[in-house]
């Protein structure tokens, strides 16, 4: 749960420095963009690190608590998804909250899986390849925002964020 925690401060975070970056320069939206990189390669690093440590150290996590954990954190991260999904071909800045966003998602259905091999198995080792799955998707996830951001930064031109527009037959 304290991950969880961390992990929802961090989206708010990076929610905040993407709203703040909109409608500024390339230079400022493609440096947002690489410090929220670097946040998320952190996060595969401290996942993998964290993950490894508790099933050597700590033994078998509570697969009921990571369970419902999981699904509540689902809930709240497919409404993300849903909600920035026409923006998911924007600007690297966009984009990273898009990336973000999909990954805590993918990463929620993921515990809960993780949850139900744990709860089977009565052991830590579906917890440690799941972990293993969710770091390489955040520090792939990082490759990709830092490509485009140091793309958009040389070329000094960032995809255009537009919204659908609404047709009426007016």
């Amino acid at each position: 749960m304290q991950a969880d925690a961390l992990d929802f401060l961090g989206d708010a975070l990076t929610y905040g420095i993407s709203l703040a970056a909109i409608g500024a320069s390339v230079a400022v939206r493609t440096n947002a963009a690489l410090f929220k990189a670097f946040t998320l390669f952190a996060m595969g690093l401290w996942v993998a690190g964290s993950t490894i440590w508790r099933v050597f150290y700590i033994g078998v996590p509570e697969a009921e608590i990571m369970g419902m954990v999981g699904f509540l954190a689902l809930a709240a991260n497919v409404t993300s998804v849903l909600l920035l999904m026409k923006y998911k071909d924007g600007d690297a800045n966009v984009r990273s909250v898009w990336l973000c966003s999909r990954n805590d998602a993918i990463g929620n259905v993921a515990v809960m899986i993780a949850a139900l091999g744990v709860w089977g198995t009565a052991s830590g080792w579906p917890d440690l390849i799941v972990a293993g799955v969710m770091a390489g998707l955040f520090l792939t996830s990082a490759t990709q925002i830092v490509r485009q951001a140091l793309a958009e930064k040389k070329s000094g031109v960032s995809c255009e964020i537009t919204a659908p527009h609404s047709h009426s037959n007016s």
